[in-house]
């Protein structure tokens, strides 16, 4: 972690050489570029001399044919044949742009596609003019930083520091870009929790998706996961992601891995949908939060309307400024029939935005009566980046097994509230939280990583026992279903007399109303049974309503998860007594200071 921090902040510094010539919101056009090639640069050291020598050999073979023969000799999916690196480079400070781009041109053609995605050239021309003149410093300062020994998880980190600053210095959404690695550990923790074939077997092959991969964080922490607990399964990651700086991180970290670039698509997952015809044993995401999906409007409503349930959006269409809903119906529809397990990270919307009949309600509809909807897992507040709002991960699984049939299980990470508190020791450790030394943007709280007492091994502990505490609550499918009930009362005349219209009561719209009636009530034990509607209405409206009735023809099934409602916890109010002393107390502390400043 160390090492990680070292390495981005000498990267950072190399920004120092841009001021002036760049606006600070243009630092990562040329940096992210920069850390990459070096990256490549410093991992291919060891065979690069291999690779020269051997290009003679192939010089006149087709280019596939080259390029497979001379990534042998590198040592990965991926080889650069110019005779320049950075050490090349840096000796020669009068032709830098000349023999930086041939060093770019030599790279295998996957490599060479990532740097494209960065518009690097226009960069070399930028810092290479007379008025600039710092391409040669920042080429230099680059070769000064060993990145050499830096695994995949650390260059990770690395990338993502640098977006984040660069992000907050021109106010982007570094949140867009990637997801703090203690809320991904905790979601493959869970993700892999209940599968022992990718665990135990050998030669087993699993594929693993994320739709908005960003710069392949999940992807990669999700592979570890299954190398450390089987070195002997493979887990193949797909991925697809608009912003290009981001994707072409992620591709280089593939490329690095041995993973197949391929499968790593540019593009807006919904417009056009790079792995159309596959289907995944694993989906991982975080979906950006509450962001419109009005560019794709268009071609999403055509989907839906001409395709139906055939197509990704079938089950309905949320509200136009957030897309939240739109990413998981997408992944739902790459489920495989035999069995797929999905960990998305949502804020609180997607639980309870729309009312009965909405896009939003009826795709929970169409997922809790189709026994999808595992687990949702409400995490602290303060945990990311660009925000402080409250988060959930949602696990969605196809193939449940038995005990979790017809089920939904809901638990409650967001830890103690009042840091004072637990600080003074009045209340118990906070088993789902720390406090960070020194914030990231907005992320003050981080999860613990280690231990099954607190953080990460904890929760998945809930999740993995499936058993109702303090913390866990389980509950039937029906639970989170409710009939909205149109209620109408009659129109009347000034002396009080019922308009009737074909013989029956005129409504009166002025004091129609609407009832939102559970499927299930609890009863005087706590048990949960069904109600219909006829019963609570009876129970609950004619007795302050007499003359209502309900118009059916209205009635509609809704779906909405509750959630700060089943946990809460009543805090009895303060006697009398007590705030009487209180303010007897403040008013002596006012009347002794008082007292002081005069005298």
């Amino acid at each position: 972690m160390n090492n990680f921090k070292e390495k981005a902040d000498k990267i950072w510094e190399v920004a120092n050489l841009l001021r002036g010539d760049y606006k600070r919101a243009d630092y990562g056009k040329v940096i992210l570029p920069m850390t990459v090639l070096r990256r490549l640069d410093c991992v291919l050291r060891k065979t690069k001399q291999k690779v020269l020598d051997a290009l003679p050999k192939v010089e006149n073979s087709i280019e596939s044919a080259k390029d497979k023969v001379l990534n042998k000799v590198a040592g990965y999916n991926f080889h650069n044949r110019s005779k320049f690196d950075f050490d090349k480079i840096v000796a020669d400070p009068n032709n830098v742009a000349a023999n930086l781009r041939n060093y770019i041109n030599g790279f295998s053609s996957t490599a060479r596609e990532i740097i494209e995605y960065f518009n690097f050239d226009d960069q070399i021309d930028r810092m290479d003019d007379p008025k600039a003149d710092i391409l040669f410093r920042v080429v230099r300062a680059f070769q000064e930083i060993d990145l050499t020994h830096m695994d995949s998880m650390e260059m990770g980190y690395v990338f993502e520091d640098l977006i984040r600053r660069f992000a907050e210095q021109s106010n982007e959404t570094a949140g867009e870009h990637f997801t703090p690695r203690e809320v991904i550990k905790l979601m493959v923790n869970m993700l892999f929790n209940e599968d022992n074939e990718i665990l135990t077997t050998a030669g087993v092959v699993k594929t693993l998706y994320d739709p908005a991969c960003g710069t392949g964080g999940m992807l990669s922490i999700g592979e570890q996961y299954v190398k450390e607990l089987n070195p002997n399964a493979e887990l193949k990651v797909f991925g697809q992601e608009i912003n290009p700086e981001s994707y072409a991180i992620c591709k280089s970290d593939m490329l690095i891995k041995g993973q197949n670039p391929s499968n790593i698509k540019f593009g807006n997952t919904f417009t056009i949908d790079g792995l159309e015809d596959e289907k995944f044993d694993y989906m991982l995401s975080n979906p950006p939060f509450g962001v419109d999906w009005k560019k794709a409007q268009k071609i999403i409503k055509a989907e839906h309307e001409n395709m139906g349930m055939q197509g990704r959006f079938g089950a309905g269409l949320p509200r136009i400024n957030d897309g939240s809903l739109l990413f998981l119906q997408h992944m739902i529809s790459k489920m495989k029939q035999s069995g797929t397990r999905i960990a998305i990270v949502f804020n609180g919307s997607p639980l309870f935005s729309g009312s009965a009949g909405s896009g939003e309600s009826e795709i929970r509809k169409w997922i809790i009566e189709n026994d999808w909807l595992e687990a949702i897992v409400a995490l602290p507040d303060q945990l990311f980046y660009n925000t402080g709002i409250s988060t959930y991960i949602w696990i969605v699984n196809n193939q449940k097994i038995d005990i979790r049939k017809g089920k939904v299980q809901l638990i409650n990470a967001t830890g103690v509230k009042d840091e004072e508190l637990i600080e003074e020791g009045k209340l118990n450790v906070n088993r789902f939280w720390k406090k960070m030394n020194r914030s990231l943007g907005n992320k003050r709280k981080e999860i613990p990583e280690n231990g099954n007492s607190k953080g990460i091994g904890y929760i998945t502990q809930l999740y993995g026992d499936f058993q109702e505490n303090e913390f866990c609550k389980i509950f039937p499918n029906d639970y989170f279903a409710y009939w909205r009930i149109t209620v109408e009362q009659p129109l009347k005349e000034e002396e009080g007399k019922v308009v009737l219209s074909k013989g029956k009561p005129k409504a009166d719209s002025k004091l129609r109303d609407y009832e939102n009636i559970p499927f299930l009530r609890e009863d005087k034990n706590g048990i949960l049974k069904p109600q219909t509607i006829e019963e609570y209405y009876q129970r609950e409206v004619i007795p302050h309503l007499p003359e209502s009735w309900i118009d059916h023809k209205k009635t509609k099934v809704g779906y909405e998860i509750n959630f700060t409602k089943y946990f809460y916890e009543f805090k009895p109010l303060r006697s009398l007594e007590e705030i009487k002393a209180e303010i007897f107390k403040l008013k002596n502390e006012v009347s002794i200071n008082q007292e002081n400043v005069i005298d």
